[in-house]
Parts: C-alpha cells; structure tokens; sequence
C-alpha cells in the first residue's frame, strides 16, 4: 500500500468547511502545516479564526475524519491553532472580496438573495414564531437561509431556536452568523449583548446603526433568502429597513380579533409608503381544535376575519393582490416547540400548524426575485 500524497490530503481537506463560514477550510488558508511520513501518520496545523472558536469541536472532528478516509492514512496528529491579526485581515478581505466593509450585500443591484422582512401591527401575535418556522421550512426545501432578528427590544428569535446563549464570532471587524442543527444562520442583538437579561434601551440612530452593523458586518455568504424578523408597529426599525433594503418584500402577521387587524392594515401600509412591496399576509391563532370533538369542531378564541380583512383593505389600497397565505391554528405543539428551541415545522411536521407554516413557505419559496428597490442600470437617452 503506497504512502498517500500531500496533494490527496489537500483534496480530503478540501471537503472539510467551516461550520460558521460554510466554505472549505483549504480556501479560507486554515490549513497551515500538512505533511505525513512513511507510516502513514499525518501532521496537521489547522488554524481556527479566533482562539475560543465556539465551534472548534466540529472542525477537530471533521478534519480527523476527513483524513481518516483517505486510502494509507495509519493516523492522524492534529494541531489547532490561532490565526494572526494579520491572516484574519487577509481573511476578511478575502471574504468581502475587496468591497467596502459598511456594503450591505442585499441591497446590491446584483444581490439574487431574496429578502422577506416580517412585520406587524402590534406585539404578541406570534410574529418570531411564524419567522423561525417559514426559515426551517425554507432550509428543508434546501434553500440557504440567514435570520436577523431586527426585533430590538424583543429579541426572542434565538431561544426558539435553541441557540439563546451562543455567541457570534467575530474575525476582526466581521462578524459569524450563529448557525443551527438546521442549517439556518442567525444574527440578533441579544447575541451581542454582553449579559442574557440586560435590556436594549435605544432610539432612533442607535437602531439604525445596530440594523446596519446586522446586515453589513455580518458575514452571510451565499443565501438564497433573508428574514427579518421586524418589531411591531411602524417605528425607527421599519423606517431603517425601507433606507437600507428598498426591494425587501413584506409579510404582514395577524390575528383574526379586529383591533389586530386594523393595527396590521398600518404596518402594511407603511411598507408600501417606503415603496417595498406586501406579499401577503398570514392570520395567526385563527383557531383552536377542540380537544373534545375533533377538527369539526374549531373554537375561534381571538373571532374570525382578520386575515381576511387585512389583505383584502391592502389589496384594495395597493391595486394589487395581496393574498391570505394562511391561518395557522393555535396548537400545543406549536408553543412547545419554540420553547424549547425545536420550531413545530421540525419537532412535528404533520401538526396542521406546521402544515400552514410549510405551505406558507413554499409560496414564499416560488416567488421571483422582483425588481422593486433594484439599479437596473440604465440611463436616459437624449432627444434628438
């Protein structure tokens, strides 16, 4: 049996990515020192981004597989060091490839990401709960799928995923998505908070500097789509968000009780004064299957017709169609599994709220990537 070569461990390397960055490590220049000798053991320096890489683990593991795998191989010393300020530099430009480090990339002309800001006229309608289900949902259908939970003072979106205490990586000025077992990136001001229960208490320019710095510094890669999961109501951060991402495209949360929906009818509103368009609109809590007597019998805690409303008055005042894509029913497993950081898309898929949630989903999934709040380069000719 031949000793392998250096150049089939770099390809066996090669498979091996970055669980924050998603490329592989041989790219990112993490491989630092490779060699192995006439028995078979290989030497290898991998360097991690920062020293308390949160997910050193995961590389530690996946390289010794890797290397394991190749024909020859007898054993495997690995080293796992630290890169210098200046190879993280070299890093970074190497990520941003050379653009401006304050460039927000789905707001550029050629970004194909699609953008899908998740809104509401009030809090409490479940509005995070309905923006990590549609992301899961999204990541099943084998999208690449990033959250930025934009919901400032009410920032919940990391414990119902499971990742409340995760700290982002930060590589000089850039920052890491958190990722998730589901493949979901995510990045919410709770994560930059030096403590789990200190409060946010900004206002205007400070929370358009933390949307900026969440859009911007973060290194997102290639995603196929973006939620921001907004706050409530018609405030600073939707105002930001209509500045900094003009072709974000806009959900509307309901419940079916009136004084929701008339709140929901203004934050639709807003939207389409900042010229982004409404896609639709989900009624959440529409109803309760009774325990009792079955999915004949629905127990509509909150009234019925909010949804409904609510997209047709929008629909009315856009001139164009804005759909009622769903009414999730309001079920056990739902709340359960966002307390426990399983969203019910995952944790119970045949549950009729997931079901909603998933074809939700792949409506969202289907739509093209429009041309609101896009250069499309072209300048007036002159008359002649």
């Amino acid at each position: 049996m031949s000793t392998p070569t250096v150049e089939r461990l770099t390809a066996a390397l090669a498979t091996v990515h970055d669980p924050e960055i998603k490329r592989p490590i041989t790219e990112l220049n993490m491989v630092d020192h490779l060699e192995i000798d006439d028995a078979g053991l290989v030497g290898v320096t991998v360097l991690l981004t920062v020293s308390g890489c949160p997910l050193k683990d995961t590389i530690d593991r996946d390289v010794r597989r890797a290397l394991a795998e190749v024909e020859g191989v007898t054993g495997v010393e690995l080293t796992l060091g630290t890169m210098s300020d200046e190879q993280r530099a070299e890093l970074q430009k190497n990520l941003r490839g050379g653009q401006a480090a304050k460039e927000i990339p789905f707001s550029q002309p050629g970004s194909l990401t699609k953008v899908f800001a998740i809104a509401s006229g009030k809090g409490g309608v479940g509005k995070s709960s309905v923006t990590v289900n549609l992301a899961l949902a999204l990541a099943k259908a084998g999208r690449s799928v990033g959250i930025v939970d934009a919901d400032i003072y009410g920032h919940s979106v990391p414990a119902m995923l499971g990742i409340a205490d995760h700290r982002p990586t930060q590589v000089e000025s850039m920052i890491m998505p958190v990722p998730t077992p589901s493949g979901v990136s995510v990045i919410s001001i709770g994560m930059l908070k030096p403590r789990r229960d200190q409060v946010v208490a900004w206002r205007g320019p400070m929370l358009d500097r933390a949307l900026v710095q969440m859009l911007a510094d973060v290194y997102w890669g290639d995603l196929d789509v973006l939620l921001l999961d907004l706050p409530p109501g018609t405030g600073d951060m939707a105002i930001s968000l209509g500045q900094h991402l003009p072709g974000a495209e806009i959900l509307v949360v309901t419940t079916p009780q009136e004084a929701a929906a008339e709140v929901a009818e203004r934050a639709g509103t807003m939207a389409s004064m900042l010229h982004q368009r409404v896609v639709g609109v989900v009624e959440n809590m529409s109803y309760l299957v009774c325990p009792h007597c079955g999915p004949e019998h629905r127990l509509e805690l909150f009234g019925r017709g909010g949804g409904e409303r609510v997209a047709a008055t929008l629909s009315s005042r856009f001139g164009y169609d804005v759909p009622l894509l769903g009414q999730v029913p309001i079920e056990e497993s739902l709340r359960e599994g966002g307390d426990a950081g399983k969203p019910v898309v995952d944790s119970d898929p045949t549950a009729g709220a997931a079901q909603v949630l998933l074809s939700v989903a792949e409506h969202l999934d289907a739509r093209g990537r429009g041309l609101a709040g896009r250069q499309l380069g072209l300048t007036p000719s002159a008359k002649f």
